[in-house]
């Protein structure tokens, strides 16, 4: 019986018994907190748990599922799979345990030939929950078992919960004897490899709380409305009825294990070892196509790395079967061949999942042969060291340079004998991602040409719901790839979405844009950046993090609620600032310019002389007095000239429409026509820190200032360091400035001595250099190597010493120091040894060279050096080498 069949007949059986048949979700979870759908009750979930009203009263699926967390387990056990689908038949307050055995055993036992699976009798065996006596009885009064074919079982096997406070209730499991070949006898009890689970009826009656682990809660009563959840394994009954070992082995899988067989020319079943590694190919190559179908691309996070995963896997293991060319090309087809009859949308959307693996592919096998001679080295090295534990910072670089997963990393070395440091791994891997995630909001990117946007335009303004809401329901109107309208966007693409309303605001009026995602059926969008690119027209700047956005999706905006408030708050404070500033300096202190962001705002103003650090302090204690006071923010939108009546200031050079938006803090205080988001009233801002003035132009100034946390912030560090230097300079907080003048005087002063006495120590050397003059070609030749010194101009004025007292020769000076961790060489000739052809920038340069860096200079006297202190011998050799030639 081929697996298409028997999810036919399963579809069939209970949509004659009254069941609505759903179609299966996708594999991309509908919750943007759950990678995958793993079980075939998730997207029932809601009606089983009554939060939402069931839309019908009983449901058949079949359900495809993607688990990984049991990954090592594929391939070496007959039942662990990282795709399955699930057969399962849903009642919401409709029938219960009785309906649910009777449809169970019905559809077991029904002849083939009748539209049944045909299992016999004898070869079932049910458990039950162990004070479920209720299903016991039904289970022989419908199925007419015996007693010793029906086995109690504990919580830690039958019994079914959330995890959480809810509903739960007992299971009771159907399994199948596959024979005294398989293992002892005793029913499932005793051995769970010879009865295979087949079938889970969950009785959903009770509730729960005060849970504590699965098996410790407190059942506090029954359901008002109690549900049926089963669930048949479409694997296992199908490798049963194909009369195969295995899942592996049924018609949908087996395909591909073939093929992987006669790409390696190895028999399956000649070696554990090999077959281990075709079931591996089988399975992973079908839940790569399968998420493919449904959107998923591979990546480096997410769904998109646990794609990524599945198929580097696949091709690792075909290298251990000795094939290094590609083979996705017919590993996937046969796949598709396999998948299709039960999913057509396999063969619809093979192109395009077909251009992905092969791409990986391709990209993977490029990367194997470089990082696998890298690891080579490293696990060579670690061995020949005496160690057993790879270093984290090459897994890394295996991972960051070459492309490696970490697992497979992991396996590699283990199959060298060794470990991996994965804590150093992981902590590396944590702050690339910070590093990228600032990189990437740290730079804008260029917004497509203006003329692409017409066509949406044309559609209708995009409207802006963010003043009173953070998500919003909307649907995408518009995709642009690399300044070209698209209709869909894939996994790792940036791409620039258009909807029809948003909640993220747009960069304009100085606030820059909010950060937040795009979610929806299958996609979730990272917000990069958000702007408007023609008058009523936004435009989100995006990443695909997850599947693929097509035009036309429903989707949701999601702003970052923190990131919001700490914008909003910055925005308020640079009207405060504005207002405070207007109130120390007059009217002609008139805004030109603003930026702010969460926790940050900047603004320029007209003014053309530097402020006192009384005014500031002025400026910002009365912005901090109106936060204090707790003015009202009230928006209101009117006509332009109505809002000039009324004194709202404009800002110079912003273009307005007829309709604009004024928004007042304390009344006309400060009065502004202006877009961005506030607070409700100013006590929200928090605090103001002005922590900077500065000139912009020789008529402008600019002030910066801190908000909200990030001020409090900046006043906690600043408490902190001046109560380690009052305790560190044992001084009264008010008397910091005047020990600290002290100190510093006393420092220069000491300095000072200090190298008068290092000049008078190196002056003293001049007498011994001299006569360390030797004979090198037709110069003498001083060359020394002086070790640490206060700086260069020690060395050239040692060496410019000893040249005056060797004036009379033809003498070559060659000094080396280092200071500051760099090496300096000085040389200096004398006018007869420059007759002589000795050139000082000439030699000034050999000698950098060889210390990594670089000089030259004047034949008289000439300057170099580099990073590698340890060759300065080498370097003043190279001079003398020089000299000799």
């Amino acid at each position: 019986m081929q697996t298409a069949d028997i999810q036919r007949r399963w579809l069939d059986f209970f949509g004659q018994r009254g069941h609505t048949v759903v179609p299966s979700a996708s594999l991309i979870a509908d919750d943007p907190t759950v990678m995958f759908t793993i079980a075939g009750m998730v997207p029932f979930i809601p009606y089983l748990t009554g939060v939402v009203p069931a839309p019908y009263p009983r449901a058949t699926s079949v359900q495809k599922c993607i688990r990984t967390n049991d990954i090592e387990e594929v391939g070496k056990t007959t039942r662990h799979g990282t795709f399955f689908q699930m057969n399962g038949n849903f009642s919401f307050g409709d029938y219960f345990k009785e309906g649910a055995i009777t449809y169970a055993w019905e559809l077991l036992t029904t002849p083939e030939s009748d539209g049944g699976l045909g299992f016999a009798e004898k070869d079932l065996w049910v458990t039950v929950y162990e004070d479920d006596d209720e299903a016991r009885q039904l289970w022989k009064k419908i199925a007419g078992l015996p007693d010793e074919r029906i086995q109690s079982m504990g919580k830690e096997d039958n019994y079914w919960s959330t995890g959480q406070p809810g509903p739960a209730g007992p299971c009771s499991e159907i399994y199948f004897d596959r024979g005294p070949a398989y293992g002892p006898e005793g029913g499932p009890a005793v051995d769970d490899t010879r009865y295979i689970e087949i079938w889970n009826l969950v009785f959903m009656q009770y509730a729960i709380e005060d849970v504590r682990s699965k098996t410790e809660f407190r059942i506090v009563g029954e359901l008002p409305n109690k549900n049926i959840d089963t669930g048949m394994g479409m694997e296992r009954v199908a490798f049963l009825k194909q009369g195969v070992e295995n899942m592996y082995e049924i018609d949908q899988v087996r395909p591909v294990l073939d093929a992987a067989a006669a790409l390696s020319g190895r028999r399956y079943g000649a070696n554990p070892d090999d077959d281990v590694r075709m079931r591996v190919i089988a399975d992973h190559v079908r839940s790569s196509l399968m998420l493919m179908t449904d959107g998923v691309a591979p990546g480096n996070e997410g769904r998109g790395y646990i794609l990524r995963r599945l198929m580097r896997r696949s091709i690792r293991a075909m290298r251990l079967l000795g094939v290094d060319a590609p083979s996705f090309d017919t590993l996937f087809a046969a796949s598709r061949d396999a998948m299709s009859a039960a999913y057509p949308e396999v063969a619809q959307n093979y192109d395009r999942v077909s251009r992905l693996a092969l791409g990986e592919e391709d990209a993977f096998l490029r990367t194997l042969v470089a990082g696998t001679s890298i690891l080579d080295v490293a696990v060579a090295d670690t061995k020949t060291g005496g160690g057993s534990v790879l270093a984290g910072d090459t897994a890394f670089q295996l991972h960051d340079t070459f492309g490696f997963p970490i697992d497979l990393t992991l396996e590699m070395a283990e199959e060298a004998g060794l470990s991996v440091d994965r804590e150093a791994f992981d902590r590396l891997m944590a702050e690339q991602r910070s590093r990228a995630k600032a990189d990437a909001k740290s730079k804008k990117a260029v917004l497509a040409d203006v003329s692409v946007y017409g066509a949406f335009r044309s559609l209708g303004e995009t409207r802006f719901l963010g003043y009173d809401e953070l998500e919003a329901e909307t649907r995408v109107v518009g995709i642009i790839v690399d300044g070209v309208s698209v209709d869909r966007a894939t996994v790792g693409q940036l791409a620039e979405v258009i909807l029809a309303e948003t909640t993220l605001y747009a960069e304009s009026g100085g606030q820059d844009a909010d950060e937040g995602t795009i979610v929806g059926e299958g996609f979730e969008l990272e917000v990069l950046d958000v702007q408007r690119p023609i008058a009523g027209l936004v435009s989100h700047r995006v990443e695909v993090r997850t599947g693929e956005v097509s035009v036309g999706s429903s989707a949701r905006t999601v702003v970052d609620g923190d990131y919001r408030r700490a914008a909003t708050q910055a925005h308020s404070a640079t009207h405060v600032i504005h207002a405070a500033l207007r109130q120390t300096l007059g009217h002609d202190a008139h805004q030109s310019g603003s930026y702010n962001k969460a926790g940050y705002m900047r603004l320029d103003f007209s003014w053309n002389q530097a402020l006192s650090p009384d005014t500031r302090s002025e400026i910002e204690e009365i912005s901090n007095i109106a936060v204090r006071d707790n003015l009202e923010v009230e928006t209101r939108v009117m006509g332009l000239d109505e809002a000039k009546s009324l004194g709202a200031m404009a800002l110079f050079g912003e273009k307005y429409g007829d309709r604009v938006r004024v928004v007042d803090i304390g009344g006309p205080w400060s009065r502004e026509l202006c877009a961005g988001t506030h607070v409700s009233r100013s006590a929200e801002i928090g605090m103001i820190s002005l922590v900077s003035e500065s000139s912009v132009g020789s008529t402008n100034r600019r002030v910066e200032a801190l908000v909200g946390l990030d001020a409090f912030r900046e006043f906690a560090t600043e408490r902190a360091l001046v109560q380690q230097l009052t305790a560190q300079l044992k001084t009264p907080r008010d008397s910091l400035v005047d020990r600290i003048a002290e100190l510093s005087q006393q420092l220069k002063t000491a300095e000072k001595r200090i190298a008068q006495f290092e000049a008078q120590k190196l002056s003293e050397r001049v007498p011994a250099l001299v006569q360390s003059a030797e004979s090198v070609g037709a110069v003498q030749l001083v060359a020394a190597d002086l070790g640490a010194v206060g700086s260069a101009d020690d060395v050239r004025s040692l060496a410019q010493s000893v040249r005056e007292r060797l004036a009379g020769s033809a003498a070559v000076i060659a000094l080396a120091g280092h200071a500051g961790g760099k090496a300096t060489v000085i040389v200096a000739t004398t006018p007869t040894a420059r007759d002589a052809g000795a050139r000082a920038g000439e030699l000034a340069k050999r000698a950098s060279a060889v210390l990594g860096g670089g000089g030259g200079g004047k034949d008289d006297l000439a300057q170099g050096g580099g990073p590698k202190l340890e060759l300065v011998g080498d370097a003043l050799a190279a001079v003398r080498e020089a000299l000799q030639g």
